[in-house]
């Protein structure tokens, strides 16, 4: 039986242009973390997971094959994503700044001093090629509706909190849940209310 795709750059949450040493300094840090050994956070699958991942992307001939299958699997995604609705950019940007948000919103209730998600975690769960959020990403950030952690990854802010509210956007309340694994655990769609639903609400 075929094993799944596995993206290493997910599980280490890293950029596919990171350098060597941005992998070697990632991985020590997840490693630790993760170690069977470490009393407070310690995930054996984890911890195997992060070290399969670093075996590949620290070796330059393991980390180039793996990369021509990776960029197969992110070609496929672009088919996949629905390119009808990502013609009307207005409209296609309004739904991933919601969405976006949305999911940063989960992450930052659950841990309201670190929680936060990874681009590539983003990527994944909304099914968005990077190209599609990188202008989102940007407006937010302008805006002051999302920060970036000491750990790299986006967080929303309270003017990003204020903008969902003002924005009726509706939640499903499974979402609000903080016993969730988090990103991992959201396998369902956002549900983005349109405005004029909301206001009948």
């Amino acid at each position: 039986m075929e094993q799944p795709f596995v993206d290493h750059y997910e599980v280490l949450q890293l950029s596919p242009r990171a350098g060597e040493e941005t992998v070697e300094r990632v991985f020590r840090l997840l490693a630790k973390r993760y170690h069977p050994d470490n009393p407070s956070t310690g995930d054996g699958d984890r911890f195997g997971m992060v070290h399969a991942a670093y075996e590949v992307l620290s070796d330059p001939e393991r980390r180039a094959a793996y990369d021509v299958v990776y960029d197969e699997v992110r070609t496929l995604q672009w088919k996949i994503y629905d390119q009808k609705s990502a013609a009307n950019g207005r409209e296609e940007d309004r739904r991933t700044l919601h969405a976006v948000l949305s999911l940063l919103y989960v992450e930052r209730r659950r841990d309201p001093d670190a929680g936060g998600m990874g681009i590539l975690t983003l990527e994944r769960v909304l099914g968005v090629p990077e190209d599609h959020l990188r202008f989102p990403l940007w407006y937010m950030r302008q805006h002051g509706w999302v920060e970036v952690l000491d750990t790299g990854q986006l967080a929303i802010t309270v003017e990003g909190i204020d903008k969902l509210i003002d924005r009726r956007l509706a939640l499903p309340e499974d979402r609000l849940l903080p016993d969730g694994s988090g990103p991992a655990a959201m396998d369902s769609p956002l549900r983005i209310q349109p405005e004029d639903e909301a206001a009948e609400a």
